[in-house]
């Protein structure tokens, strides 16, 4: 059984990773944080980053034959480093995403994206 703080503690463990937030989708506030970020405003870059998100979904879904899209991750790469988000829907807290920050030159992205995909796996399952 996986719970937030194990989920951050192993996101955090992603060779590379700076800092994680764990944001609440609906209203864009942080669940739980790791690394920097406990230092950092996270509740602004929660809200942005779940803004981002659902921006993203709704410029997609406009583009899309069905007019629905489903996000299995985003990859945002910046001078500063690769930013990973990662929705999930989960059966009781609604829809959580996770973020992770990537250090450009130590961190693997398809190794990144592997180990959040099963997290999250995880993550909905408890």
């Amino acid at each position: 059984m996986l719970g937030i703080e194990d989920c951050l503690t192993e996101v955090m463990a992603i060779p590379g990773a700076l800092d994680a937030i764990l944001i609440d989708q609906t209203s864009g506030t942080a669940v739980a944080t790791g690394g920097a970020s406990r230092h950092a405003d996270v509740e602004r870059s929660a809200a942005g980053l779940s803004e981002t998100l659902r921006a993203t979904l709704d410029g997609l879904a406009l583009t899309s034959p069905g007019g629905t899209v489903r996000i299995n991750d985003m990859i945002i790469t910046t001078d500063g480093g690769h930013h990973l988000l990662r929705p999930m829907e989960t059966l009781f807290d609604g829809p959580l995403v996770i973020y992770v920050r990537l250090d450009l030159e130590r961190s693997n992205l398809a190794l990144a994206r592997h180990r959040l995909q099963a997290l999250s796996g995880r993550l909905i399952s408890t």
